[in-house]
């Protein structure tokens, strides 16, 4: 499966790009504006990254302006374009809002995550999912069931041809919580331990005994970009509020945040060891 287009991504990286040629330039954004003929309100929404709708024209005023070299606004005037691209979660804007995480995991090479709660969505199985969604006990069964279609669709970014590295800490509440029957437990179980075998899943596992620790705060997840004109960004996310966190010094409390965990939580391998345990026991508890 190839990597899909994200349109987010890509207009983050025109405003770079944009500010970039300014700043190389001397010039005040107002300045620009006013030189280029773009509206003010409009250069600034598109440095920002906050422009849905980008005009060809003030693409090329700017790059005029900014003296950029052909192949610099050839590179601009693909960005432009690639930005009104429609992902497949477009289709699912009831489930995922306006803020879509998806938007972001296409492209990623890297996602570094802590779970408290839950089995983290990329790797729960189509029932364990449902148990979650069920048990928030607000939404209907059509609800449900597209909240459902849509986190398997996400997992695609697992087994696409360049597939997203995942790298999971998961709190051993996570594991102990049953979501569903024994059975659904089992089966969860089971394919958590299969993906931490697949070779872009890393998963340790942090035990009650690590006792306090250094995410308290709740769970996030921390993405990577394979181009440097991409930085990382946080994604954490409340019963009400969505946050993508994208200011560096507040990302990298997140980044040392992680490397704590990181050091707590079970190695890989004592990661596996556990996991089979956590199968057995529900193993049991099925044929009993």
């Amino acid at each position: 499966m190839q990597t899909p287009i994200s349109p987010t991504v890509r207009r983050r990286r025109l405003g770079r790009e944009l500010r970039r040629l300014r700043e190389s330039r001397d010039l005040k954004l107002s300045a620009a504006a006013k030189s280029s003929g773009v509206p003010l309100s409009t250069l600034s929404n598109i440095e920002n990254a906050e422009a849905r709708r980008i005009k060809p024209r003030d693409i090329q005023a700017l790059a005029d302006l900014y003296k950029a070299s052909l192949e610099e606004l050839s590179a601009l005037l693909d960005l432009a374009k690639e930005s009104k691209e429609l992902g497949w979660w477009s289709r699912y804007k009831d489930v995922f809002g306006g803020n879509a995480l998806p938007d972001f995991e296409v492209e990623a090479s890297m996602m570094r995550m802590y779970q408290c709660q839950v089995i983290p969505g990329l790797l729960q199985t189509p029932d364990y999912a449902e148990a979650v969604f069920r048990g928030a006990g607000t939404l209907s069964s059509g609800e449900v069931q597209r909240n459902v279609d849509a986190r398997i669709q996400r997992q695609h970014v697992l087994s696409r041809s360049k597939p997203l590295h995942l790298w999971a800490v998961i709190d051993e509440a996570a594991l102990r919580r049953q979501a569903g029957s024994p059975d659904v437990m089992r089966h969860q179980s089971q394919h958590l331990l299969d993906m931490a075998m697949h070779h872009n899943v890393d998963v340790q596992i942090l035990p009650f005994s690590a006792g306090m620790h250094a995410a308290l705060s709740g769970s996030f997840v921390m993405l990577d970009f394979p181009s440097e004109l991409d930085p990382t960004i946080v994604y954490t996310e409340t019963s009400t509020d969505i946050l993508f966190v994208q200011e560096s010094e507040s990302v990298q409390r997140y980044v040392s945040d992680f490397s704590h965990l990181n050091a707590a939580a079970l190695r890989p391998a004592e990661s596996i060891h556990f996991l089979r345990q956590n199968l057995e026991s529900y193993e049991q508890h099925v044929q009993s």
